[in-house]
């Protein structure tokens, strides 16, 4: 069985730290390098319900997309939740693994996990990386329909395709207009907006759209009349935890480590409810 230390190399062969945001905290946060390892579970978030699943299934090493620690601290104490989870992994000698920004501009990284998701064919970066000589690299995707559909009707894969919450997707535009291009992005994505404008696509699927960013956006698209679709963050990032989990079984499978590897299917979605609005149109609803 691989040590730590070794796992951890093949991680940072996919997910480089130094390709991380300069904000970012990523990399490993809690572990022996030397300990053994040979069950992996891979998770969007390190909160304390994911780590109780990591002692239950007896796992070594927990790898999350959110860091734990993404300001700095000065204690570690169980009085605090954070805490707590350090505690718990350490009590339990389970490792902790992070890759935030530098698997969202990875190739492939978070956004291709979330086209794939939607059964798109992805073109190309959206914010493509200027270290990468072949331009695969990089934030967000852009993406194209095997034959278009209408807004509506994007909106309701998404809602089909993506991990059930209690936000659904919320819609703005015009449901009925026709998608043939889309930009993705998993996570918080409204900062790329002048990136999706450029881009000319006809919708963006990304979470946490705020009020005014949003707002602006659309008041200033009279050039491109796009749609935005809202999903949950926590969805948008999912499905990249399939993705990182197959990349592993292939390192694992390469180098006859015979990892067990496991994605954590508990939603860790903070918003545990949805009251719809009184409404003619449907789309609004709750997937």
């Amino acid at each position: 069985m691989p040590r730590l230390s070794e796992v951890i190399a093949a991680l940072e062969t996919l997910w480089p730290a130094e390709r991380a945001e300069s904000w970012d905290a990523v990399g490993t946060v809690a572990g022996d390098p030397d300990q053994q390892v040979t069950r992996v579970l891979f998770a969007v978030d390190p909160v304390q319900e994911i780590v109780d699943e990591a002692v239950k299934l007896g796992a070594d090493l927990l790898v999350t997309h959110h860091p734990l620690y993404l300001r700095g601290t000065t204690t570690v104490a169980a009085t605090h939740f954070k805490g707590r989870v350090v505690h718990t992994l350490i009590k339990n000698d389970i490792a902790l693994h992070v890759a935030h920004t530098n698997a969202d501009a990875a190739d492939p990284g978070v956004s291709d996990a979330l086209a794939a998701a939607l059964d798109l064919r992805v073109t190309g970066p959206l914010v493509p990386d200027p270290t990468d000589p072949e331009g695969r690299r990089g934030l967000g995707r852009l993406c194209a329909l095997d034959h278009p559909v209408t807004v509506r009707e994007f909106a309701a894969r998404a809602a089909d395709r993506l991990p059930a919450t209690a936000q659904g997707i919320r819609v703005a535009g015009d449901p009925e207009a026709l998608v043939r291009t889309v930009a993705v992005s998993g996570g918080s994505g409204d900062s790329l907006f002048d990136h999706v404008r450029a881009a000319g696509v006809d919708a963006f699927l990304t979470a946490d759209l705020r009020h005014h960013p949003a707002a602006e956006f659309l008041a200033d698209r009279a050039h491109s009349p796009l749609a935005l679709l809202d999903a949950a963050h926590w969805a948008t990032e999912w499905p990249w935890c399939e993705l990182a989990a197959s990349q592993l079984d292939e390192i694992s499978d390469r180098h006859g480590w015979d990892l067990r590897v496991h994605v954590s299917k508990t939603v860790t979605d903070p918003w545990t409810a949805h009251a719809a609005s009184t409404t003619s149109d449907p789309l609004g609803a709750p997937n």
